[in-house]
């Protein structure tokens, strides 16, 4: 067994425990193996172990990724870090999953773009729980008015929520953040009578945390791959 495999196996174990703890079906819970600034062999790793579909914070190295690895048939990507509308067009292109949609316009860009290419996205809307200014996402007050106008665009498959919570060891702050996607995903629930199922919240340090309060997608990256590379190293350029 890799250390790649043997990380993902412990990381399942946890989340098993996990979701036991919370009287939750682990089966309810995806891992996504973010794959950042790591090379394709170690993306082939983790395939070589169950996992089909992996988390990209930049396009670029997305893209670069998924060209590489087109002949595995079976690979999916999703883009989990902020999107500009003029990168659209190549997220429409390749990946099957957008996890960071906070914008009508990055919405629009992409709608059109998918029609072009006769595709349709899973997209999560991202939520800034922990009201910083530099995170990325909606106010969640905000949530339910642009969540009404995503159904305007046929080619965005709108499953739920994304977040990044506060990034600290107070684990009751972290809590707090957690909480706020519940609320708002209840809200979203009474307003539009949409299920809004998916919860995308935790990463290596927190989601056995974001487990207990609903997440049904854990993004989980150093811990099953290591401590992260320098892109550069292996994609010449990237940005």
């Amino acid at each position: 067994m890799t250390s790649i495999a043997a990380n993902l196996q412990k990381i399942e174990q946890q989340i098993a425990t996990a979701a036991a703890r919370a009287g939750r079906d682990s089966s309810e819970i995806r891992l996504l193996p973010v794959s950042k600034t790591k090379p394709p062999e170690a993306v082939l790793e983790a395939h070589a172990a169950g996992y089909r579909r992996f988390g990209e914070n930049k396009v670029q190295e997305a893209q670069n990724k998924w060209e590489a690895l087109r002949e595995v048939a079976d690979i999916e990507w999703a883009v989990i870090g902020h999107l500009q509308s003029n990168k659209a067009k190549y997220v429409a292109r390749f990946a099957t999953e957008f996890q960071a949609l906070d914008s009508l316009k990055v919405a629009s860009e992409l709608d059109r773009r998918l029609q072009q290419e006769g595709r349709r996205l899973e997209v999560l809307v991202q939520v800034n729980s922990s009201d910083e200014d530099q995170k990325f996402g909606l106010p969640p007050q905000e949530v339910v008015t642009f969540a009404k106008q995503l159904d305007a665009f046929d080619a965005l498959d709108v499953r739920g929520l994304m977040t990044l919570a506060l990034f600290t060891d107070d684990t009751e702050r972290i809590a707090r953040c957690f909480k706020v996607m519940r609320q708002v995903q209840q809200e979203l629930r009474d307003v539009t009578g949409k299920g809004w199922d998916e919860l995308s919240m935790g990463m290596s340090g927190d989601f056995e945390l974001a487990i207990e309060y609903g997440a049904t997608c854990v993004r989980v990256g150093q811990a099953i791959f290591g401590n992260r590379l320098d892109p550069n190293a292996y994609w010449p350029g990237i940005k």
